[in-house]
């Protein structure tokens, strides 16, 4: 019958798969303490090394993945907690690019990422997660440890998986950033990608797109490229006359103006002086002058003795 009662047996193994999934999404929990700020907590106690025992027995994620976040583990022991947060704050707290807010990601500044929040705080308080009112709803680690919860109150391994996989693009953009940093954070996000049922391959299409732009933008940013666009034309006279002129022949008419006004100038009579020829008419004209001013002078005298 359908609606018949479940019997002992059925109702212990519900439990004991409850237990099993909890156990394992316990590992939810540790990514979520890893990827927040290193706090005095994270190393007081033994707390790192029930990470580290939880990563090891976690049958989420592959032995290479398990290995790697190991190795995180190990690097935080060793810096100690200053050194740790120092590290930190020059990872995730220096700009968008790694961001650790989900919404900054989809939404950005727009006022989308407002009304997200306010549907995701509505999904918090309907589950009873009660979290830090100075902290945004959609902090990565603290939506880890809300889902790490859900996994406990509720047994549904599925619908977790199927949460986490709604992030997996941010999850593989900020893994792949990660990987080109070098960071040994990178492997959190391996294993929430696995978690998910998601390939890794999501974090190689990232790199290799990160690879492409920047290709891009040092090909822009070259010297070649530079020189080229700000390179001069070369000055072609002849080519920015012919531009200006309607045809060649109104170029040759003016030539052969210009020309010929040229040779009418230079046909012009130049008056020449001969200095010799104007000296010896002068000298001509005074003497007759001399001869005639004689003559008057003498005819006077005459007539004054008459």
């Amino acid at each position: 019958m359908s609606d018949a009662t479940p019997t002992v047996e059925n109702t212990n193994i519900e439990q004991t798969n409850i237990q099993s999934n909890s156990h394992d999404m316990k590992l939810l929990k540790v990514i979520s303490l890893l990827m927040d700020y290193p706090s005095h907590e994270l190393f007081a106690d033994d707390t790192l090394d029930v990470c580290k025992d939880l990563v090891k027995n976690s049958r989420l994620i592959s032995p290479a993945v398990r290995g790697e976040i190991a190795d995180l583990i190990d690097s935080l022991t060793n810096l100690g907690e200053l050194e740790a947060q120092a590290r930190y704050d020059s990872l995730f707290e220096r700009g968008r690019t790694l961001s650790l807010w989900l919404f900054e990601h989809v939404h950005g500044e727009s006022r989308d990422r407002g009304q997200a929040m306010v549907d995701l705080m509505a999904q918090y308080e309907q589950a009873g997660f009660a979290i830090d009112a100075k902290e945004l709803p959609d902090y990565l680690p603290m939506y880890l440890e809300f889902l790490a919860y859900q996994a406990v109150a509720t047994g549904d391994e599925m619908q977790v998986r199927m949460d986490i996989a709604d992030v997996s693009h941010i999850l593989a953009v900020l893994g792949a950033r990660l990987i080109d940093k070098q960071s040994e954070y990178a492997s959190l996000f391996k294993a929430l990608l696995q978690v998910a049922g998601q390939p890794l391959s999501l974090i190689d299409d990232e790199l290799a797109n990160m690879n492409k732009s920047e290709a891009v933008k040092l090909a822009e940013d070259s010297l070649e490229a530079i020189d080229s666009e700000w390179e001069e034309e070369m000055v072609d006279f002849l080519g920015a006359e012919q531009e200006r002129c309607p045809s060649n022949q109104t170029q040759q008419h003016i030539a052969q103006t210009l020309g010929q006004q040229a040779q009418h100038n230079s046909v012009a009579p130049v008056h020449w002086v001969d200095f010799d020829q104007t000296s010896s008419r002068a000298n001509s004209q005074s003497n007759e002058l001399q001869s005639q001013s004689n003559h008057l002078k003498n005819n006077t005298l005459k007539e004054g003795v008459q």
